[in-house]
């Protein structure tokens, strides 16, 4: 038996060590382990529950305005608020272009290196791969020439001894499986991937203010004023930008992404059958369309699908929603039963061995991570997760597109419980939310022209409105690109926050084990994993990254024994 350590796992977020026992060729045991704390919640207590947001959005430069939109939501969920329409289509779009751009960006430049053998594109025929590229998509970028050019761009790298942001691979590994001609197409449109996020992501400029941490939010509403009569607000050439942008969206993942991935999977059909874990999903639902709480109008469906059953979707319950610290590295005051968020604690005590370390201690507490649950069990999160639950719920749109897909590959829904059932899904979901970016600008704009340029409910915005003989419970839940995110609120009678919980997607998927010993789904998606060489564990981590791993939203911050590490000033 080997034991095999990934510390740190690269192209991600975050700091994440995985641990795994490997025997006969395949992954036995794993273990997930946040390596650093986050203390966010400890740095709302106190403040001004009309201002968590901006510091909750500082949990992720990623994600950018996932904790924004919770936070929000969860503040306004305690004081009965109900947002103006427009309020809510502007979030919705400032989401949409959020999941697609990072959606995109996912594959390309953190999760196709794990299936591309980047050096391999080196002995690519390019007019061989202009033929492949023709074949598949009208892109206009599929010359001879132009993939000459790719090579030769990739060449000079080589040639340096310096890969750049493609150096961290295992290159030359036998699971890379791929023709040259075609890991040289997926260099090219890695390439082109870059330039193209830059462009579509100034939607959250036009709409927020700025990228990362948008400024505009506002509890009751938004800040981004509505006006077609005026030069400095969002006004009929703002409406046309955004639409160019997401026609520029459309473009790429249709002729692009979609086309690479369907390409890319066709080689790896195993991969179909390795990386499932518990097959228990979990999404919150979102991106409504109408009042916060009337499912029938959200874009994302809520539920739960247990063992994979496809024929029956759960009601979901937040009540049932806990968080379990038997191997993590916190205490709670009352012991260590699992708390529900709203009585969730965040006292952090680490119990692990001194960094640099061999191993971990994986008998006792492993991971900055909590370990949530629902109703006792662990649940998987993500696009996967919510494609799986709107396909269950009988969504036609997804419906289509997934049977569409499976049809590419003569295959049947149970091979989306994958790794490249997630990789499928992040992409099939992209495609999903193009056509709803189209119908809130849309909506958006008709309300423009009807003259509804409501945008703030301000009815409840004085605390002095608030009551002050009782506490005041919120929950705010958002699907973000790597799936559920739920903030948990408590305001005093003092109209401060009492108390501030987040449990973030990676928490869900990256979390340890529980009291009862029941795995994360990153450690039960892992099991089985085939890894053919230990010293290089690539499929290792084509699994780990297929859930999109975000740490930096599930753990932050310190050195362990408090001492300063750095200290940055301005001049």
């Amino acid at each position: 038996m080997t034991n095999v350590v990934i510390d740190p796992v690269t192209r991600i977020e975050g700091h994440l060590r995985i641990e795994a026992q490997v025997d006969g060729g395949k992954v036995t045991s794993a273990y997930s382990s946040g390596t650093m704390f986050r203390g966010m919640e400890l740095i709302l207590q106190g403040r001004d529950p009309r201002e968590a947001w901006i510091w909750a959005q500082r949990i992720c430069g990623v994600c950018t305005t996932v904790h924004a939109h919770a936070s929000v939501y969860a503040v306004e969920n305690a004081l009965g608020i109900e947002v103006p329409p427009n309020a809510r289509l502007i979030r919705n779009l400032i989401a949409g272009a959020q999941h697609i751009q990072d959606h995109v960006i996912h594959f390309y430049h953190l999760h196709a290196l794990d299936w591309v053998d980047v050096v391999a594109s080196l002995k690519a025929d390019p007019a061989k791969t202009a033929s492949i590229a023709q074949s598949i998509s009208s892109y206009d970028r599929s010359s001879e020439t132009y993939f000459k050019n790719v090579q030769a761009r990739v060449q000079k790298l080589a040639d340096s001894g310096q890969l750049s942001l493609m150096a961290s691979g295992y290159w030359g590994h036998p699971a890379y499986l791929l023709p040259p001609e075609v890991d040289l197409l997926a260099v090219a449109h890695y390439l082109d991937a870059l330039d193209w996020q830059r462009e579509v992501i100034k939607i959250h400029s036009v709409l927020g203010g700025k990228n990362p941490h948008l400024q505009t939010y506002l509890v009751g509403g938004m800040a981004a004023a509505v006006d077609p009569n005026s030069p400095n607000v969002i006004n009929w050439e703002r409406i046309g930008f955004i639409s160019e942008r997401i026609k520029m969206m459309r473009a790429f993942v249709e002729q692009v992404y979609m086309p690479d991935v369907i390409a890319v999977a066709g080689y790896y059909p195993d991969w179909w059958s390795i990386g499932a874990g518990h097959k228990n999903y979990l999404a919150y639902g979102g991106l409504q369309d109408g009042n916060q709480n009337d499912q029938s109008q959200f874009g994302f469906q809520r539920g739960i699908i247990v063992g994979g059953d496809l024929g029956k979707v759960l009601d979901l319950d937040q009540t049932k929603i806990t968080e379990a610290i038997a191997h993590s590295y916190y205490t709670y005051d009352g012991g260590a039963t699992a708390l529900h968020p709203w009585q969730g604690e965040t006292n952090p005590k680490y119990t692990g061995p001194t960094p640099p370390y061999d191993a971990l201690n994986t008998d006792s507490q492993y991971s900055w991570l909590k370990a949530p649950r629902y109703d006792g069990m662990p649940m998987e999160v993500g696009p996967l997760a919510r494609m799986l639950i709107a396909y269950a719920k009988g969504v036609a749109p997804v419906k289509t597109l997934v049977d569409g897909a499976l049809a590419k590959f003569s295959a049947q829904p149970p091979v989306l419980f994958s790794t490249l059932g997630r990789t499928a899904a992040r992409m099939l979901e992209t495609v999903y939310l193009l056509d709803l970016m189209d119908s809130w600008l849309e909506q958006l704009v008709q309300n423009m022209e009807t003259g509804d340029l409501r945008i703030h409910d301000g009815t409840k915005w004085d605390p002095s409105t608030w009551p002050t003989d009782t506490e005041l419970e919120g929950w705010g839940f958002h699907e973000a690109p790597r799936g559920a995110l739920g903030h948990w609120v408590k305001i005093g009678k003092d109209h401060k926050i009492a108390n501030y919980q987040a449990v973030v997607p990676s928490t869900w998927n990256a979390g340890p084990r529980d009291e009862k010993g029941q795995t994360g789904p990153y450690e039960a998606s892992l099991e089985g994993t085939p890894v053919a060489d230990p010293t290089r564990p690539l499929e290792m981590l084509r699994t780990i990254h297929s859930f999109d791993p975000c740490l930096a939203c599930a753990v932050h911050v310190v050195d362990a024994t408090g001492k300063e590490a750095v200290r940055v000033e301005v001049r």
